[in-house]
């Protein structure tokens, strides 16, 4: 793997390959990535995987039309191939008005800052064993669990590089740390496995391998010999680590590219108020040590903290260059780019920030509702925005949770959802998208 001073001399390299061969103008990305990760399992060791990667990307434009090219290769023959090619391919692509570098004047100018996202320590593959022994020992020690599905642990680290051709050039390191357990408890049909994960920038900020097996296990034991559910209209609260995912459909239908195809189930909708006055939804790509915090887009342009909620009401879409320009507006800072291809739209540390009433306050009025614990397939029309999705969690009877139920379908439609959601105030910030336990009345439930 590459530093990032030598990842950006690579790119800078290979962008002046492709000007000498005829391209207009150009960008290059580079993407490396190493990892090892050791899991065990009923106390054994079961596996330990060492992976790297780097990979090099060029896309370039001529004549209107544009091209993308990638190669793991980084020696200079290879690099002169891979220019020459790129510029081939764009030569005999069709023109695109839209396409294009970003804006020469909204590039980042002011330097890389440092966000705080390289850990200096380096566990070995023995402590990463320990770390994933200890895990799966507290989740084993919970009275119930029957069986393992194993503990893990992992570290790694990666590079990002991008340089165009009109000036912008930067790199950036990160580490990563993860830990976790995945368990069974119960017998026969009653059986229920579940897990319980953390992943990090610094060791410092993960919980410990015990208290990641302890969660993964208690978990499973409540899941144990679940009912089933009457099919009808409930009040519907959905746990953190699955009403994330209702943040995630926000923003695909919030992409510039979707609302350019006229794709999306907020057409029309831009400035809008679709949540109660109550939500706020905060995105902050520069926190330090975040999940999804870099200091630059993909295509050059700085990141900053913004609302894409505020007291209930879209303030825009997130717009790569293309995007912006289909829609006669500026780019967002929103860009990503992987090792080749055209840039997509991604969104770093996003947060529904919390609300005024804890989780028990939340659910002590419902008489007869569920709380969902986990979401199963993927059935969301981005277009329309319905929403039908496969379910497991808890009865809530009178203001309290009671027993374990599965097999049931959660269904609504976004827009209806949205405006009927309500948060507590129990966020925790770790995942990326982040979300405190939601409420949201009147969805449709088919069970039996």
């Amino acid at each position: 793997m590459l530093s990032p001073q030598e990842a950006q001399e690579r790119c800078h390299a290979l962008i002046e390959r492709a000007l000498k061969a005829g391209a207009e103008a150009g960008d290059a990305v580079y993407i490396a990535d190493s990892s090892e990760a050791v899991s065990v399992r009923l106390g054994a060791l079961e596996d330990v995987e060492r992976s790297e990667s780097e990979h090099i990307g060029l896309r370039v434009f001529v004549g209107g039309a544009s091209a993308s090219i990638g190669s793991t290769d980084l020696g200079d023959s290879a690099l002169d191939e891979l220019a020459s090619r790129a510029v081939a391919m764009a030569r005999a692509a069709p023109a695109d008005k839209f396409a294009g570098l970003a804006p020469e004047e909204l590039l980042l100018r002011t330097g890389v800052i440092d966000l705080d996202l390289v850990d200096a320590d380096e566990p070995d593959p023995q402590t990463l064993r320990h770390w994933a022994e200890e895990a799966e020992d507290a989740a084993r020690a919970v009275p119930g669990v029957t069986n393992s599905e194993g503990g893990s642990a992992s570290a790694g680290r990666g590079v990002v590089a991008l340089s165009t051709s009109h000036g912008f050039s930067g790199a950036y390191a990160v580490t990563s740390h993860g830990r976790s357990a995945s368990v069974l408890a119960g017998t026969d049909s009653g059986m229920q496995r579940d897990y319980s994960w953390r992943n990090a920038r610094h060791l410092a900020d993960l919980l410990s391998p015990a208290e990641i097996g302890h969660e993964a296990g208690t978990r499973t034991v409540a899941r144990v010999n679940p009912g089933r559910v009457k099919s009808g209209t409930y009040p519907i609260v959905f746990d953190p680590r699955v009403g994330s995912s209702l943040i995630g459909h926000l923003l695909g239908a919030m992409s510039g590219s979707a609302i350019a195809r006229r794709a999306s189930f907020l057409l029309d909708k831009e400035g809008a108020q679709i949540f109660d006055s109550a939500i706020t939804i905060s995105e902050d790509p520069r926190r330090l040590r975040g999940p999804r915090s870099r200091p630059f887009d993909g295509e050059g342009l700085p990141t900053g903290p913004r609302n894409l909620v505020e007291k209930g009401c879209l303030t825009g879409w997130l717009m790569d260059s293309a995007a912006a320009r289909q829609l006669g507006a500026a780019p967002t800072g929103h860009a990503s780019r992987g090792g080749s291809g055209a840039p997509h739209v991604t969104a770093g540390n996003l947060v529904l920030q919390p609300g005024s009433v804890s989780r028990a306050a939340l659910i002590e009025d419902i008489a007869d509702g569920i709380y969902v614990t986990e979401l199963i397939g993927h059935g969301v029309n981005g277009v329309t925005g319905d929403y039908s999705r496969g379910a497991s969690g808890y009865r809530i009877a009178g203001g309290e949770l009671a027993g374990p139920i599965a097999e049931f379908t959660v269904a609504g439609n976004l827009i209806d959802m949205f405006a009927r959601l309500v948060a507590a105030d129990d966020l925790e910030t770790w995942r990326g998208i982040d979300v405190p336990t939601l409420r949201i009345d009147g969805l449709s439930v088919a069970g039996d």
